[in-house]
């Protein structure tokens, strides 16, 4: 029997099956230049076949790859790859570190691009930009609060230290406004700190 239609609502197809992003594949021209400048970016070089060079991210699970006839795409031609960060100005600062041209901080606006993080500080507004040697371009893009339905709300981890002590810090403000609300210290705080932590990444509705 054959379907057709949008398989995308998870009612067929591989639904209920882990179809996780491992690799993506990006063109570059000179594949030792573009080795240099992978690994000045802090990414784990990973072990693999000859002829492949693969990066990984510091806490993702999706690596790059690239190297001699790993595609037929023009170099600099792979455009906006995302790269997800719990804290935007950190995550600039230790490119520039790295000697990385990377574009201020900017987020969207009535007319287009405006510069500085967005003023009221939400998930996916703020952004800053850089490109490889072959222009293939890449944004940081800022996200402490998940929209809702974009992770399962059953487990709760977090990718490295730096991504954990953000959270703490983020329930740890909010908490101090809890505390102003309800007059008083809360004792139960561990609670609250976890509590508002997993709603954050699950992205539901956050404790008062």
């Amino acid at each position: 029997m054959t379907t057709t239609g949008n398989l995308g609502s998870g009612a067929s197809g591989t639904a209920g099956v882990d179809t996780k992003l491992e690799v993506i594949t990006i063109p570059v021209s000179d594949v030792d230049r573009a080795k240099e400048f992978y690994g000045r970016l802090g990414w784990r070089l990973d072990e693999t076949p000859p002829g492949v060079v693969q990066f990984t991210p510091h806490g993702s699970g999706c690596s790059v790859q690239f190297g001699p006839d790993r595609t037929s795409a023009a170099p600099g031609s792979s455009q906006r790859q995302f790269l997800i960060v719990s804290d935007l100005e950190a995550a600039r600062d230790q490119l520039v570190a790295a000697g990385i041209e990377v574009s201020e901080v900017f987020h969207p606006g009535k007319d287009g691009q405006v510069n500085g993080p967005d003023p009221e500080h939400r998930s996916y507004f703020s952004y800053a930009s850089f490109s490889d040697p072959d222009g293939n371009s890449w944004l940081l893009q800022e996200v402490t609060t998940r929209l809702p339905g974009r992770i399962d709300p059953g487990p709760t981890t977090f990718a490295s230290a730096s991504d954990l002590a953000s959270a703490l810090r983020r329930a740890s403000a909010a908490h101090g406004e809890h505390e102003k609300r309800i007059g008083e210290e809360d004792a139960n705080w561990p609670d609250w700190y976890a509590e508002y932590m997993v709603r954050e990444q699950a992205g539901t509705e956050l404790p008062l």
